[in-house]
């Protein structure tokens, strides 16, 4: 008798049939042997339309109600799928964080997990149910209802798989597992078998939308085993863990990411103490920097660029305006960061070179360069990302 956790997205439980198709999933594994914990995300685009709602009376809604709000979702989601598993005459119980006891910090809208206590799931468990649980919110100090931000069931579910010791963390989606690239752009685009906890988290972070960073980071530093599946083809997935058994690819995959803009502090003193003071600004307001480009001092002056995301923009900007001025901060939106992973450029030589020359053959302009010891991230012009990803995919993985 094993122990799983199953997450399924909003996509996986979107209608009456698709919800249906998830119970039948679930009803599988229960019905093998297996005890099983559920995370369920809100259905289709019920988080957008609650956003929409929002908007509609407050361009500023307050973070805590906003969070209040969007928690409905995944509780309609959960409540859902627990009638369909019950019509099926399967033992099932539905909870949300604070029955569960998913313990958060108080950072309204993107909170992380502290603390799980597992004697309510336990106690569920042993009494031969099914538990669906929340994904995406947790309970603060002042038990008012957070959300985890982006990813936030991915994390639920890692997080539960913690906790409970689970033998595995099954991550179902409406792909079939982690590519190469994405197939919707890149017709050939392969499926991986399996991918190193690693690479994973670039591509994560990177703009693939398998799985969210953070799950992953979780994931890797409590030893989760994930299999990434497809909540509507019974066909093997990829896993994800720390021993990928076949020999390192030299590029595992390519992703593009949109939700990114390049900010530049223009004439800034060359002298030691300015970059501190710039990214302490942006600290203060956790606002996520990624790719950063200083220029060489001259007359005095230095330029700072670097990037963050879309959606923190706005926030990035009026911080830095209020301190430096209008005319000492430019904004360029329509830019896209194209990245290449692979543990096996660690001991290959030429690799950047290579993904150079294929951005040259669509003539993509390189803005900003970026690397670790597995990736390597440019910054193009949006409208160069598609081709750009095709080129590089063919170059390194045919």
């Amino acid at each position: 008798m094993s122990l799983i956790v199953q997450k399924f997205g909003g996509s996986s439980v979107a209608d009456k049939e698709r919800l249906f198709n998830v119970a039948g999933i679930i009803s599988d594994a229960y019905r093998s042997g297996d005890r099983v914990v559920v995370v369920v995300s809100a259905q289709g685009d019920t988080t957008d339309d609650l956003l929409a709602k929002a908007a509609e009376i407050s361009d500023s809604p307050s973070k805590r109600e906003l969070d209040m709000l969007l928690s409905t979702g995944e509780q309609i989601s959960a409540s859902l799928l627990a009638i369909a598993l019950g019509t099926m005459r399967i033992p099932v119980v539905s909870l949300n964080a604070w029955q569960v006891g998913i313990r958060s910090d108080s950072n309204y809208s993107n909170a992380k997990i502290k603390k799980i206590d597992t004697e309510r799931l336990f106690r569920e468990l042993d009494g031969g149910k099914v538990v669906i649980v929340t994904g995406f919110q947790g309970i603060n100090k002042f038990d008012d209802v957070t959300t985890l931000g982006r990813g936030g069931s991915d994390t639920t579910a890692v997080a539960l798989a913690a906790v409970l010791k689970a033998d595995r963390c099954q991550i179902y989606t409406d792909v079939d597992g982690v590519y190469t690239a994405d197939p919707r752009k890149v017709p050939s685009a392969k499926k991986l078998k399996e991918i190193s906890y690693d690479e994973m988290l670039e591509l994560a972070s990177l703009g693939a939308q398998v799985l969210h960073n953070r799950s992953v980071e979780m994931a890797k530093k409590y030893h989760v085993e994930l299999e990434v599946l497809s909540s509507f083809e019974k066909i093997s997935g990829t896993v994800v863990g720390e021993d990928v058994k076949v020999e390192k690819m030299l590029v595992t995959g390519v992703a593009k990411d949109t939700n990114v803009a390049r900010i530049s502090v223009i004439g800034l003193e060359d002298v030691p103490g300015v970059a501190f003071r710039l990214f302490s600004l942006m600290g203060q307001k956790n606002i996520v920097v990624d790719i950063i480009l200083q220029s060489i001092g001259r007359n005095g002056t230095k330029d700072i660029s670097f990037t963050v995301s879309e959606n923190q923009l706005p926030l990035a900007v009026s911080v830095l305006e209020d301190v430096y001025g209008k005319g000492s901060v430019s904004v360029e939106s329509d830019v896209a960061k194209v990245s290449v992973v692979g543990a096996g450029m660690e001991t290959n030589a030429g690799v950047a070179a290579k993904m150079f020359e294929a951005l040259y053959s669509v003539g993509a302009n390189i803005h900003m360069i970026s690397t670790s010891e597995i990736k390597i991230s440019v910054l193009i012009d949006r409208n160069d990302a598609d081709k750009a990803v095709a080129a590089i995919h063919e170059a390194f993985i045919g």
